[in-house]
């Protein structure tokens, strides 16, 4: 089954979003936990106060996060409208919400937010730079845009091996574009890019570089599981970005 349109839309295909739910919230198993998740909270730091986008937001499992840490607002935006659902379902009774948006299509006044958030998300989007500009004109002045995407290294080759994997290729690793893959059950298209040009992009659009992290596995969350452990250790899965507003 392949899935045509924007990345979004991927995730309402009932059986790919439930599939993608049971490994987004495994526990160990899961590199979202010990991996990403660790670095990109880390790398946030304090968020008291601050106004928060969180572009291609899921099921906004880090909405409630920010909230108990004291954001001023939670506002978060994905073009599946069945993780729109559960987003909302997930945050109801707090100040946060989600709305139905293609990252594509974003834009918002000056000043209309402190801090951004995208999680795994931007490796979707075809024409990155429009996304960042955006970014850069809606943050108030010292404002930061933190994100995490699939690491080059994964996003260059498709092995289609299935389950536990145990070898990983990087190839045509310069040749920027579209990439087919399997994933969820499904073929969906991720867009490549080099390490290079995601932090181009990001100065290009306004942002002085303030963090460039590749995830490495946080090992006091793997519950003594030396060897899931081992595994993670051998390949980079996530990149994280994070760039302060200039001007």
């Amino acid at each position: 089954m392949t899935v045509s349109g924007r990345g979004g839309s991927f995730y309402d295909v009932p059986h790919v979003f439930e599939r993608y739910l049971d490994h987004r919230h495994s526990g160990v198993s899961s590199p979202n936990q010990v991996m990403e998740e660790p670095a990109l909270l880390e790398e946030l730091g304090t968020v008291g106060g601050l106004r928060v986008l969180d572009l291609g937001c899921g099921d906004a499992a880090i909405g409630q996060t920010l909230l108990n840490a004291g954001c001023h607002s939670y506002l978060g935006l994905d073009g599946s409208a069945a993780m729109v659902e559960a987003g909302n379902a997930a945050l109801r009774g707090t100040p946060g919400r989600v709305e139905l948006a293609d990252i594509e299509d974003f834009s918002a006044p000056p000043s209309s937010f402190d801090l951004i958030v995208s999680r795994l998300a931007f490796h979707y989007v075809d024409d990155l730079q429009p996304v960042l500009d955006a970014c850069h004109a809606c943050l108030s002045p010292g404002g930061r845009i933190v994100f995490t995407v699939a690491h080059p290294v994964l996003s260059s080759h498709d092995s289609g091996t299935q389950g536990k994997r145990t070898s990983w290729v990087v190839d045509d690793y310069f040749v920027k574009g579209p990439r087919e893959r399997s994933w969820m059950g499904g073929t969906v298209t991720w867009f490549h890019r080099t390490v290079e040009d995601y932090v181009v992009a990001l100065m290009k659009a306004g942002f002085s570089l303030s963090s460039l992290r590749e995830c490495a596995p946080s090992e006091d969350l793997f519950n003594g599981d030396v060897a899931e452990l081992e595994r993670r250790r051998r390949v980079p899965l996530f990149l994280l970005l994070a760039g302060t507003r200039i001007g």
